[in-house]
């Protein structure tokens, strides 16, 4: 079992930069993929980035390469989301997920965070 909890959300101005991290419980956090997802009004939840259990393997979006990058710390258990370059669009919440394996496609994911909202004004 892994509980994860996001944070690092909050209101900035377009062209801005964030930094969310997702903390997870447990011992076995290092044997995980971890993704993260991000859910807008109205849309359906949507692919971000992803990594790998050692952190050699990262994965994004198209509409954010270049822009964010996943990266992990087994000794904190915990995974972050930096964001630069914030675009209204990116406006949503994002969750944080836990899986066997890395994956873009949520339903391989088999634990998931509350969500932290991000917003981003032009």
């Amino acid at each position: 079992q892994v509980q994860l909890v996001e944070s690092g959300g909050g209101l900035v101005q377009a062209g801005g930069s964030l930094r969310l991290s997702c903390a997870a419980s447990g011992r076995t956090f290092s044997s995980y993929a971890m993704g993260w997802f991000r859910q807008a009004p109205g849309k359906e939840r949507e692919f971000v980035a992803c990594i790998s259990w050692t952190g050699a393997r990262t994965y994004y979006a198209d509409s954010v390469k270049g822009r964010f990058t996943i990266s992990r710390d087994n000794a904190k258990n915990t995974v972050y989301l930096q964001m630069n370059s914030l675009k209204p669009e990116d406006t949503a919440v994002y969750y944080c997920a836990a899986g066997q394996v890395v994956r873009t496609a949520s339903e391989m994911y088999d634990y998931w965070g509350q969500g932290t909202q991000v917003t981003v004004s032009s």
